[in-house]
């Protein structure tokens, strides 16, 4: 039976809270003075910059703060009873039950060696001691809630048996087992592909309203929150700065981080050489270095000395209601309409001659279908088929599509670590498709360079970086000695806009932004011409994100370089790039300029993509396309067109024609092709999935 939610007051309350972790040297406060409320049925997000406290808060709530963590003021109470007053037994009975909690990672939270129905039936029993029969049939429910095809089979399953996606619903599931009052989602969708996401995001909505569940959903994608949330709460720093609902705060915001947040995230109409997107200037500040006063004092714009670094600043009520708080001094005093004066107009490199061209590229992989022992017979991975496209001077071509679709395995084949099966990659009309890394000559290699999505990985942590990008010159013969390298290298950390002293440090006294510019730096030791950028701003905070692009796209106005952006995030490919390139199960099913491809007519596959990106704007409406099933495994790609299983226009077309054939590929307009059995009439009929607020109203 489900819990009757019978209690009206507020499911969660949480009245200035503070949590501070303890070292030997000293009180490291994570969250100070937090205050926030979730009543029965509401969807409340957290938002904030990695570092701010959002997880924390879930962990305080949870009391699940570790050896060294303690809440050292304020109070968390849930259905009325202070948590502090509650003894073990009755948190253990909270946790699982009343209270459950989704995080990031689904595979951190299911165990590898059991089966799902198995992990699944454990909860009902232990909390609500129902049998093993009644617990399976509530399992065999919940997954059949979760949208998961063939419930008996997944229940029959191991986790590594299922995608990403899949697995999270199995999280989600988890967590409804128990029916419980509270959900906590702690970036729940961060590790999945952008469709996914959408559906797991409508999942979450449905399941709250079925089950009457209150919801603390944690995020830094201010689009999701707003599809997500009905309140609002942004965290900078351990404070909460803005509260309030979700319309009220987005357009009219009262808080220069909220604003500064909403300037750095690339909204539609953004453009990188017109309105180019604003970085926060500064770095977040460390839990013991905070400022005196107002803690983004110094990344304000409206920071004013004797005021603003004077004593504690308390959150204040803006329209004397107590439904939007800030915890601003000056919020009075702004005008919060002033267009933006800071970012200044970029001219656009001149897009030049082509430097590489791709024809009719495969790349085929030989796999045992018995993966484990080598058994069976041999099965083909189709990883790129008959790409074709050229790339040219000062040109930012995207590559978009979800994981598993060929993106990877084609920078893979460009830059030598694979060869290609079939077809050419011509560099400067040079075929480098079969000479692996290995056998390129240096200029080459120094002309064709990655960034990685996780600059994490890709610096050795035992070196200075300095030393690391040295390194890079030495191997690329730049410098005839030390004593030069060590000039170019101070130059490229200019480059990147990084301080020249960073030469000296080692990797781990670098945030996760200063990494991404060293990774840069390094791609570009040799004179790089061609930079394959692999989701180079993905695992970075909004704020960072925005000067990292912006980065990008000044390096490659003075260096006329061609950038292959590959990336799941349409928003950021609309604002930065010239050409898009959609790929979907190793074919390209759309490749045209930015416009052409934003604009309909559309594949159906680029319409779903378009359809499935949180937008942080409440003056857009979006056409609402949910992917049914993920993407078919590229061992067993279905018949005819690759995308048949889930397109929604596919009984458009007759004959069931896309079951049968591949189809051609077609030119739209010249340089706008597409691969799609759908006539010219039913893609006249094709109307814009984004409109802006002035053609929604129309």
């Amino acid at each position: 039976m489900p819990k009757i939610h019978d209690y009206d007051g507020p499911i969660l309350e949480i009245d200035k809270l503070s949590i501070s972790f303890f070292t030997r040297l000293h009180e490291i406060p994570a969250v100070m003075d937090f205050s926030v409320r979730v009543t029965p049925g509401e969807a409340v997000g957290l938002v904030g910059e990695s570092g701010c406290g959002k997880s924390t808060v879930a962990l305080g709530v949870m009391r699940d703060l570790g050896k060294n963590g303690r809440i050292v003021g304020g109070s968390v109470k849930f259905k009325g009873r202070d948590m502090a007053a509650m003894t073990d037994a009755e948190l253990r009975n909270l946790r699982g039950n009343e209270i459950a909690m989704i995080y990031q990672e689904p595979m951190a939270s299911l165990n590898p060696a059991m089966r799902i129905g198995k992990q699944l039936m454990e909860v009902p029993m232990i909390h609500e001691d129902l049998s093993e029969h009644e617990a399976y049939q509530r399992a065999l429910e919940v997954v059949t809630d979760v949208k998961l095809p063939d419930p008996e089979r997944i229940l029959r399953s191991y986790p590594h048996q299922l995608s990403g996606g899949q697995q999270q619903r199995i999280v989600i599931a988890m967590a409804l087992m128990s029916k419980p009052s509270l959900l906590i989602l702690d970036e729940p969708t961060t590790a999945l592909d952008v469709t996914v996401e959408a559906a797991v995001v409508e999942l979450v909505k449905d399941l709250g309203k079925k089950y009457g569940t209150s919801m603390l959903f944690i995020s830094h994608n201010l689009g999701l929150v707003l599809e997500t949330c009905d309140r609002i709460c942004v965290m900078y720093s351990g404070e909460a700065v803005e509260r309030g609902d979700i319309e009220t705060v987005f357009n009219n915001m009262q808080h220069p981080y909220t604003q500064a947040l909403f300037r750095s995230i690339p909204l539609p109409g953004a453009d990188k050489n017109s309105r180019p997107l604003v970085a926060i200037p500064g770095n977040f500040p460390l839990p013991h270095e905070r400022p005196p006063g107002c803690n983004f004092g110094p990344r304000c714009d409206y920071f004013q000395a004797g005021l603003c670094d004077q004593g504690d600043i308390t959150m204040k009520d803006v329209d004397g209601d107590g439904q939007h708080e800030t915890r601003c001094l000056r919020f009075r005093d702004i005008d919060w309409n002033a267009p933006i004066t800071l970012a200044e107009t970029k001219t656009k490199g001149e897009i030049g001659r082509v430097v590489l061209k791709m024809d009719n590229l495969k790349k085929y992989y030989e796999v045992a279908a018995n993966a484990l022992f080598g058994g069976g017979e041999k099965r083909v991975v189709k990883a790129n088929e008959t790409l074709s496209f050229e790339a040219r001077e000062s040109e930012t071509l995207a590559i978009v599509g979800e994981s598993g679709c060929g993106k990877s395995t084609f920078a893979k084949v460009l830059m030598g670590l694979e060869t290609a099966t079939d077809g050419e990659i011509l560099l400067d009309n040079k075929n480098i498709e079969q000479i692996p890394i290995e056998k390129r000559d240096t200029q080459t290699v120094a002309d064709i360079q990655m960034v990685f999505q996780n600059p994490f990985d890709t610096l050795n942590p035992s070196m200075t970086v300095g030393s690391q990008i040295m390194r890079a010159l030495d191997i690329f013969g730049i410098g005839k000695n030390d004593a030069e390298r060590r000039t170019r290298m101070l130059e490229l950390l200019d480059l990147v806009k990084l301080p020249r002293e960073f030469a000296d440090r080692m990797p781990r006294q670098l945030s996760g932004g200063q990494k991404q510019r060293v990774g840069i730096a390094r791609a570009f030791a040799g004179g790089a011409r061609i930079v394959v950028a692999d989701e180079p701003v993905s695992a970075l905070d909004v704020s960072v994100q925005a000067a990292v692009t912006d980065l990008l796209m000044e390096i490659q106005r003075n260096e006329k370089t061609t950038l292959l952006f590959i990336s799941h995030d349409l928003s950021i490919v609309r604002y930065l790039s010239d050409r898009v390139m959609v790929m979907y199960l190793g074919h390209v099913v759309e490749l045209g300029s930015t416009d052409e491809v934003f604009s309909p007519p559309y594949h159906p596959y680029t319409e779903a993509l378009l359809s499935a990106v949180p937008i942080a704007d409440t003056h857009v409406t979006k056409k609402h396309i949910v992917l049914e099933g993920d993407i078919p495994s590229a061992m067993n790609p279905p018949s005819g067109c690759p995308f048949q299983t889930r397109c929604g226009w596919k009984s458009r077309v007759p004959d069931g024609l896309c079951e049968k054939e591949v189809p051609p590929v077609r030119q739209l307009k010249p340089g706008h092709q597409i691969k799609c059995h759908l006539s010219d009439e039913e893609l006249a009929t094709m109307e814009p999935v984004i409109k802006l607020g002035q053609e929604a109203a129309e």
